[in-house]
């Protein structure tokens, strides 16, 4: 195959929903959920997270401390895995022609408990990807330019030679500057009429 091609996970294949996180807290915790949409971040403990540089465990024991909220690691996990909403059915119809026609693999910022979450409850539409770049198993993650030519060298791909597509402008911006053909899409039927591009139709 003369191309790969290179989605992302959560808000490409799968629908996520942090709002549903938020508040799953909230109600475990007694506090109001303005309190995480106030205080939670993308911090460095998030990010550490996301490259296997810490434990879920020790996550969630920096947001207890961060947040000032006292809950059991068990129900911090449970509000963690409320992320998922479903599997986007039109992108996920077209994943087949794709693995006939492109290498097709998957890239995802995320961490081992999450991906233990969506390996469970999605393993058959995920089992169209040839592989999954999971950035807590590769120690990078996007939007580093490292971490796009790492799972290009893993692919047997040139850079110029993977089409990659994600939810967040940074990340596609991080694969551009890597050298990947790389598209903002932001709803599912952006991502579907990408992909229905690549196959002609």
């Amino acid at each position: 195959m003369d191309k790969a091609v290179l989605l992302d996970l959560g808000g490409v294949v799968l629908d996520i929903d942090f709002h549903r996180v938020f508040a799953s807290w909230a109600t475990d915790s007694g506090v109001d959920k303005s309190l995480f949409y106030e205080k939670w971040t993308l911090d460095d403990a998030y990010k550490s997270h996301e490259i296997g540089g810490i434990s879920f465990q020790e996550y969630s024991a920096h947001l207890s401390k961060t947040l000032n909220i006292s809950m059991s690691d068990s129900n911090w996990q449970k509000g963690w895995n409320t992320l998922w909403v479903g599997a986007y059915a039109s992108v996920v119809e077209l994943l087949p022609q794709l693995a006939q026609q492109y290498k097709l693999c998957a890239f995802s910022n995320t961490n081992a408990t999450h991906a233990a979450s969506f390996n469970q409850h999605f393993k058959a539409e995920l089992g169209h990807f040839e592989t999954l770049y999971l950035s807590q198993e590769i120690g990078c993650r996007k939007p580093n330019t490292q971490a796009f030519l790492t799972v290009c060298e893993s692919m047997g791909y040139a850079p110029q030679d993977v089409v990659f597509l994600d939810d967040t402008l940074e990340n596609v911006r991080g694969a551009k500057d890597a050298g990947l053909e790389a598209y903002h899409t932001r709803s599912e039927a952006k991502v579907a009429d990408q992909l229905s591009a690549l196959l002609g139709r």
